[in-house]
């Protein structure tokens, strides 16, 4: 396993801590109390962000770039891909030109950042598009949905959704100082809902903090957080 896996293991050890971080985090966002208390109240001590998952499993071998697993099908290689998460690690049968990518890249273009787990999620996510590619896959086993050969469109996909919902989070920054939840209503419009709604402020956030990392947005401290152009 890879060794950046905290998310997942405290999700599994104590869901209730995970939770109070996720609230505390929209509330910095500026998602309105009542929301807040409506998703505190199903996903709570008897819910609580199950992962369906028994226990945590200790690893005995991290799984890094260069570390490689032997199969039946010769060796595949293992590369480091943060983004989509900080552990993330995509694996790359070079003889046969085999690439499974879990999250990293999927037979339908669909970007998640997890935030708040490294410094620039979003950033991490297009350094390691270079990885896969400079790979040369020929054929892909995605984490969801069905295998694809055309990797090289795939990976120009996930560039181009990036740099569009970058261009869309600057032009809501032009309305002036914003929450990220206020951000995200101008990105998502009518979209936005309480079923997706966190992973649509991930997705902002994750985008403002880039944005912030290039200099092309900033934070202005305060009881809710603001963004600005």
């Amino acid at each position: 396993m890879h060794p950046s896996h905290e998310l997942m293991s405290r999700m599994v050890e104590d869901p209730e801590a995970v939770l109070a971080r996720r609230l505390e985090v929209a509330r910095q966002s500026g998602v309105p109390e009542e929301a807040l208390r409506r998703y505190a109240a199903e996903h709570g001590k008897d819910s609580a962000l199950q992962p369906g998952v028994v226990g945590p499993i200790v690893p005995d071998r991290e799984l890094v770039s260069g570390v490689t697993v032997g199969t039946d099908l010769g060796e595949w290689v293992a590369y480091e891909t943060p983004g989509h998460s900080p552990s993330h690690v995509c694996l790359f049968q070079p003889e046969r030109r085999l690439l499974i990518s879990g999250d990293h890249l999927l037979g339908r273009i669909s970007l998640y950042f997890e935030y708040g787990y490294s410094p620039d999620p979003v950033g991490e996510f297009l350094s390691s598009l270079d990885v896969v590619q400079r790979l040369g896959a020929r054929l892909c086993l995605a984490g969801h949905g069905r295998t694809f050969t055309d990797v090289h469109a795939h990976i120009e996909g996930n560039r181009t959704l990036v740099r569009e919902q970058l261009e869309r989070t600057l032009q809501a920054l032009a309305d002036g100082p914003l929450t990220a939840f206020e951000v995200a209503t101008r990105v998502a419009g009518d979209s936005l809902s309480e079923q997706n709604a966190h992973w649509l402020i991930s997705q902002v956030l994750a985008g403002l903090t880039h944005l912030e990392a290039v200099g092309e947005a900033r934070r202005l401290p305060g009881d809710p957080e603001r963004w600005a152009a």
